[in-house]
């Protein structure tokens, strides 16, 4: 009850906002901390910040291990949000990397099922950033999903070793955040951002969402925008993000190519130097 009625009072003082991020694979709470805290603040995010950990073994070994733990998370990570709900919120982001994509796509299933997709039109955008999930199961979820409502985007790179690996563990079995049919995935409602092209993320290429200036730029204008949160049409939010890449290109000064398919358009986007 302490922690909710601090919540409450952190979340009326950020104008109902709150932006919830569920760190990935091999990542114990001290890098978790980091890594939510790099994030909420390159990206300007003027929401209050949540972060949801679980416990991963933070250990490259102990794949099937952070599996199960993150399994294991799914109703924790239910519950936190309707928590959030009831703190107040009016507007609740959710960004998820790696494996905790999985995470949040089995919640969101959970709240469809209960018949509150949508924390009764609070939950705004969902952000999966290089998400470590199998593709027909993050299929079959987003069919029980149902078409989103608000803004639903995936970053995905073709050149994310780390994904590949996994793939490779799971019976060579391709990940959504490399796979590249994205019209199987627009069909279902989804927006594709297409990142395999701008430079970050070492050697793996796995956390390029929050290691290049451009894209934690774009993450945070994205997460900050004041206007509807419905009726917004995929040909709108196409046009808001070209708008976006184009103006922060000439500011951040990095060089990027992004590739945006939405169900409507696609748009390739060169930016910066």
């Amino acid at each position: 009850m302490d922690f909710e009625n601090a919540l409450r009072a952190r979340i009326q003082s950020n104008n109902g906002r709150a932006l919830v991020f569920v760190h990935g694979y091999n990542t114990g709470f001290t890098g978790a901390v980091y890594r939510s805290a790099q994030i909420f603040h390159d990206a300007g995010y003027n929401g209050t910040p949540i972060l949801f950990s679980w416990p991963s073994a933070e250990r490259t070994l102990d794949y099937v291990y952070d599996y199960n733990s993150a399994t294991a998370a799914r109703d924790a990570l239910e519950d936190t949000l309707r928590l959030i709900s009831r703190a107040g919120a009016k507007r609740i982001d959710i960004v998820a990397h790696s494996m905790g994509s999985w995470i949040a796509m089995e919640a969101l299933r959970q709240l469809a099922i209960s018949g509150d997709r949508d924390l009764g039109g609070k939950l705004a955008d969902v952000i999966l950033a290089s998400p470590d999930l199998d593709v027909d199961v993050f299929k079959t979820q987003m069919r029980r999903y149902g078409v989103p409502s608000k803004t639903f985007l995936v970053l995905t790179a073709s050149n994310d070793r780390a994904l590949n690996l996994s793939g490779f563990i799971a019976g060579n079995q391709t990940r959504l955040g490399a796979y590249n049919e994205v019209s199987s995935l627009t069909a279902l409602g989804v927006t594709v951002v297409d990142v395999s092209k701008v430079k970050a993320g070492g050697w793996l290429n796995h956390t390029k969402f929050a290691e290049n200036p451009l894209l934690v730029r774009l993450l945070g204008e994205r997460l900050s925008f004041e206007g509807k949160l419905d009726g917004v049409t995929q040909g709108e939010l196409s046009s808001r993000l070209e708008d976006l890449v184009q103006n922060l290109g000439s500011t951040v000064g990095t060089a990027a190519e992004i590739i945006i398919t939405t169900p409507l358009t696609v748009v390739d986007l060169v930016a910066g130097k």
